[in-house]
């Protein structure tokens, strides 16, 4: 926002050292097309309007991609959201499946019985083996 502030103070500045330098009478017609340009002493509020308007254009267009972007990273958020309860849901039904495969009397089925006693359900540490492994 500060450069846009600079910007404007550069551009009055420019303009406010250009109008005394205009202010010379060339001709009639150069008087006519000077005045329809410069305004009278009320040219510092015009500027200044000017000035403001254009400084609240930006504003506003500022305020219009920062929502932009904040609906963007909410969908994205949702997306990723959405992906992982996918990947949760397969490997739940991965982990089913495996535990309906498994031979409780056999090494690995053994070996399960005891890692599983750390967690609520077989399934749950039927999950956790398989993220692992």
């Amino acid at each position: 926002m500060d450069s846009i502030d600079d910007l404007l103070a550069q551009l009055k500045a420019e303009y406010e050292e250009i109008q005394p330098k205009q202010q010379q009478p060339k001709s009639n017609s150069a008087k006519s097309f000077k005045s329809f340009i410069q305004p009278s002493t009320k040219s510092p509020s015009l500027v200044d309007n000017i000035l403001a308007e254009i400084k609240a254009d930006f504003a506003v267009q500022e305020a219009a991609e920062e929502l932009k972007r904040q609906q963007e990273l909410e969908q994205e958020q949702i997306r990723q959201e959405q992906l992982k309860a996918k990947q949760i849901e397969t490997l739940r039904a991965q982990a089913k499946e495996w535990l309906a495969k498994l031979d409780p009397f056999s090494s690995e089925g053994l070996w399960f019985e005891r890692f599983a006693e750390r967690y609520s359900s077989k399934l749950e540490a039927a999950i956790e083996y398989l993220q692992n492994n």
